[in-house]
């Protein structure tokens, strides 16, 4: 699919949101193995999701409408072929936790983006615990029980941390799992809902296993990841005036609010509130960003990861000079997110120089419009979308189609804002 977008008037409206992407994940999991029906409101519908929905279908899990048929956590059934998780590395990685504990071999595969994607990160801590795994193709399941223990991770990733405890309710002992930051916790809350006991802190959270799980009754959240592009939007747009209803605003995933406050963005929180276990908020972004730059390490990338392709663009329309280093992991995305950043911002007219993990950004050059590559990448499509809304001319992007994974609807809600 071929998008073109030209740079609006004006951008005005309430964008529909897809439900949160990782908390609609971790409840289609987590309620899988629990002990009665789980209702999800607003579960995301985009093609990720729907890999992890699939795969617990494959294993013996009922779900339809949002209500998933908990079986227990011993009431997994083994699939009659490999898992297929498509797209989401989320899907595998986490899944590959749940399922290291089964006394059945299970195998978990993806797409050539995702067969691309590092496994060893959760692999290797899965064998410390005494599972049986190995990869390519990544095969886990069919040994003995499990071992609690202590985990000190070396990257930041709440998908690692997440798969650790998944795999800890089926272990002999606590999981310990510490971060070398903190990462969102949003399986943390989840799990203690659900009547797990954990001691949480700063960057680290130790899991007691639990002989049962509670059934779940959860409102997802709108998602802060697909409200980023909007966000930025209102910022580098001189005539915005867009709406955002019912966004999660968890406090291990909001740092995207700091920074653009700091940028000069008048976010406008309203209606804070909390629902289930997550904070929620109503944001009516209003104001330019006008600071000089945006400097980022790597003590801040890991709390932005996902927003670090909207990020750039927001860079660009700055008065002054970016730095963002630190974030070599978005080279394992669903693309190499700071080669397709660069190439796709560089085509528009963009002063961006790609470094080992980062950018080099000067902005004020202006933008004008371009062919462009999303390189399958549903966030670098968005990030360009948002960056030809202040571009001259027309902007074309290429495998525009790949929003699906995480924001069906992207297109007609930019279409709505822009009329």
């Amino acid at each position: 699919m071929l998008a073109r977008v030209r740079p609006p008037r004006r951008l005005r409206g309430s964008p529909r949101l897809p439900g949160d992407k990782s908390i609609s994940h971790r409840a289609l999991i987590l309620g899988a193995v629990a002990d009665g029906e789980s209702v999800i409101e607003g579960l995301a519908s985009g093609q990720d999701v729907l890999s992890t929905a699939r795969c617990l279908q494959a294993l013996g899990v009922q779900i339809k409408d949002g209500r998933v048929a908990g079986v227990g956590l011993g009431g997994l059934h083994p699939a009659s072929g490999a898992l297929d998780c498509g797209n989401s590395g989320t899907s595998m990685r986490l899944l590959a936790g749940l399922l290291a504990g089964q006394s059945f071999v299970s195998e978990l595969v993806g797409d050539a983006s995702l067969s691309r994607r590092p496994m060893a990160r959760v692999v290797d801590p899965l064998l410390e615990m005494g599972a049986v795994a190995s990869h390519p193709p990544l095969r886990v399941g069919g040994g003995g029980g499990l071992r609690g223990g202590e985990h000190r991770l070396a990257v930041a990733s709440a998908q690692v941390k997440s798969a650790l405890l998944l795999a800890g309710l089926y272990a002999h002992g606590d999981t310990v799992v510490i971060e070398p930051a903190p990462t969102r916790d949003h399986t943390e809350l989840m799990l203690r809902a659900m009547g797990v006991e954990l001691e949480i802190g700063p960057g680290r959270v130790r899991m007691t296993p639990p002989s049962s799980l509670h059934p779940l009754r959860i409102q997802i959240p709108g998602d802060l990841s697909a409200a980023a592009f909007w966000l930025v939007a209102a910022g580098i747009h001189p005539q915005s005036e867009i709406d955002l209803l019912g966004v999660g605003v968890n406090p291990t995933r909001s740092r995207l609010l700091d920074v653009l406050a700091a940028l000069g963005a008048d976010l406008g929180r309203e209606n804070m509130r909390q629902v289930g276990s997550e904070a929620v908020a109503d944001l009516r972004p209003r104001g330019r960003l006008a600071a000089p730059g945006l400097q980022l390490g790597a003590d801040e990338v890991a709390a932005l990861i996902d927003e670090m392709p909207i990020l750039a663009v927001a860079a660009t329309c700055l008065p002054g000079g970016s730095r963002i280093s630190g974030a070599g992991e978005l080279r394992n995305k669903e693309s190499d997110r700071l080669r397709a950043m660069s190439l796709g911002l560089g085509a528009m007219g963009a002063a961006i120089e790609e470094t080992p993990d980062g950018w080099v950004i000067e902005g004020g050059s202006g933008l004008h419009g371009a062919r462009v590559d999303a390189m399958g990448d549903h966030r670098v499509a968005m990030a360009l979308a948002i960056a030809a809304l202040v571009a001259e001319g027309e902007t074309e992007i290429d495998g525009a189609e790949c929003v699906d994974i995480s924001y069906p609807g992207f297109w007609e809600e930019l279409d709505r804002l822009c009329s």
